[in-house]
């Protein structure tokens, strides 16, 4: 019959090829129609450093990481060494015959025989190919579509390698306690989350990014960098994040919808131009990949430390709405609506993601995008009062905004406190109208917000409430206790602010316990919650260790907590 899930971990040091053999495994996953969910660990080091990559594969949809291991891949001594106690009884170990290793769930390969060093992971792939029970053409159409249009010398070595490797695996007598279940070949792509709202960003008329790179945010710009030519951006790696946020203002004020991506040391540098940008009304998206500070902190690991920092960013009042994708559709959709509800808007409007879902890659169905909206930039100069005001005084606090040197209409802009028509000014009367301008539009964002998605029992025992992606592993803890007999559920926000106490506070209320789980120490949401509810929740499972929570962590949290 085979495994209906597996979790497969590939260590090694960077270097050795680990994120080459494991990126084709999980491609030639999807194509085999498995679901997956993917965890990187990866040391900051140019050279050298244990890295991991996990992958949890599954016959049917799966949302969260997991820390039993069922099969570990070792590319040297260390990955051994350090993972052995995590493999689960029933589980097994793939190395080479030269590591140090008397386990008997052991699978020893001699191969060092089947190439060198530098194209080892391709043997490790074909033991791998026939442990999994995977088509072997599939697997290997995989590797060499990896490679792509390489020497094609470079393919045959690659071609003699796999097919030598596989024929050892498949002359001998291998325990089959990993392999697969066969499943249906389905039409899925393989994406993670950063890959995800680069799209979701083009498909909504993005035109200019500007960024300075940073991990774990640099591959959204390069994705959208990738695409540049084909579709008709602009991708502007700057000297600087200060740089970047200003080219990127400026962009949009020229009438382009922009954005700016980068991570918590990197966005402290563009809080001003946030400000600026709430001052000219000026639209921009901002997306923060999240990772542990403060300073450099774990610039490789993930946590979600930054959520009161996004929130407060900036000085002075002015109105903005933050997004937090809880999976890589919502990565794709979220992001979308912040470009949009930016223009619409007119204000920064945030999007935050960490190191964990940046990083992770699933199997996901393709968007049906015939039908999207892409958002609609400025105003008709037809439908303009004259003499036209760029900050006229509306119901709505939004004005007219006409897109300089596209009209006859003079567009004037100042940082400083303004009057109706752009023109800097000390009024006071003037400058309480529009305070209270800016503000009004914050009643637009809060008509738009997206509700936090509430899954399970009605009135439970337990109710588990994150936000962003740890729901993934809140949803499946919540089923697992919901199996050991109680009343159970979970509440999921993908939007953090504003918060709209009537979306969720029945939920709150109604249940005998509630538990908060948050990938920080202080507990960020939890302090917004109880500010915008008067409630306290005192109950709080929280992680800070770089690493992202897991089904495991919360249940062991939980039990040991005496909730």
């Amino acid at each position: 019959m085979g495994r209906q899930e597996l979790h497969v971990l590939i260590g090694g040091e960077a270097g050795q090829g680990l994120v080459t053999i494991a990126m084709i495994l999980t491609k030639a996953l999807v194509r085999s129609g498995y679901y997956l969910v993917v965890n990187q660990s990866y040391q900051s080091r140019i050279r050298g450093g244990h890295n991991t990559f996990a992958i949890r594969v599954s016959t049917g949809e799966i949302i969260a990481p997991r820390q039993r291991l069922d099969f570990l891949v070792a590319l040297n001594q260390e990955t051994v060494d350090w993972h052995r106690t995590e493999i689960t009884p029933d589980g097994l170990i793939l190395l080479d015959e030269r590591f140090a290793d008397a386990d008997q769930r052991c699978v020893k390969a001699p191969f060092k025989q089947f190439a060198e060093e530098k194209f080892a992971n391709v043997a490790y792939l074909a033991v791998l190919n026939k442990l999994l029970g995977l088509d072997e053409q599939v697997v290997f159409q995989t590797l060499e579509d990896y490679f792509g249009a390489k020497k094609p010398e470079v393919t045959e070595k690659n071609r003699q390698i796999f097919s030598t490797a596989y024929e050892w695996a498949s002359g001998r007598n291998l325990p089959e306690t990993v392999r697969l279940a066969p499943v249906a070949p389905q039409e899925h792509l393989m994406l993670n989350g950063n890959e995800a709202i680069a799209l979701g960003a083009i498909s909504a008329g993005l035109k200019f990014c500007a960024f300075y790179p940073m991990t774990p945010a640099t591959s959204i710009s390069l994705t959208l960098q990738a695409a540049a030519d084909d579709l008709g951006l602009v991708v502007e790696q700057a000297e600087d994040e200060i740089a970047a946020i200003n080219m990127a203002i400026g962009a949009s004020y020229a009438g382009v919808p922009a954005m700016v991506a980068t991570s918590g040391g990197g966005f402290a540098l563009m809080v001003e131009g946030v400000s600026l940008a709430g001052m000219t009304e000026t639209p921009i998206l901002i997306v923060v990949a999240q990772r542990p500070g403060p300073a450099t902190g774990l610039p490789t690991r993930t946590e979600q430390g930054d959520l009161e920092f996004i929130l407060h960013a900036g000085h002075g009042e002015f109105p903005r709405a933050i997004f937090a994708p809880t999976t890589i559709e919502e990565c794709f959709h979220l992001t979308r609506k912040a470009l949009i509800l930016a223009e619409k808007y007119q204000s920064p409007i945030f999007l935050l993601t960490d190191q964990f879902l940046a990083d992770s890659y699933r199997a996901v169905a393709p968007f049906e995008i015939d039908a999207l909206d892409a958002t609609s930039v400025g105003s008709s100069p037809e439908e303009v009062s004259l003499p036209y005001q760029r900050y006229a005084l509306t119901d709505s606090g939004v004005s007219p905004r006409l897109l300089p040197g596209q009209s006859t209409h003079l567009v004037v802009c100042d940082s400083d406190e303004h009057t109706s028509d752009g023109h800097i000014t000390e009024d006071l009367t003037v400058r309480i109208l529009m305070v209270e301008k800016r503000l009004r539009k914050s009643a637009g964002l809060r008509a738009e917000v997206t509700p936090p998605e509430y899954q399970g029992d009605n009135r439970p025992e337990v109710l588990f409430v994150t936000w962003g992606s740890s729901c993934g592993a809140v949803v499946e803890a919540a089923a697992e206790l919901r199996l050991r007999g109680h009343r159970t559920a979970a509440l999921c926000f993908a939007q953090v602010w504003p918060l709209i106490p009537d979306q969720f506070l029945s939920y709150l209320q109604g249940a005998d316990n509630v538990v908060m789980v948050e990938g920080n120490a202080t507990a960020q949401f939890t302090r917004m919650i109880c500010r915008e509810t008067g409630l306290d929740l005192p109950h709080r499972i929280l992680r800070y260790d770089g690493l992202p929570i897991t089904p495991e962590y919360i249940l062991g949290q939980f039990q040991s907590g005496g909730f």
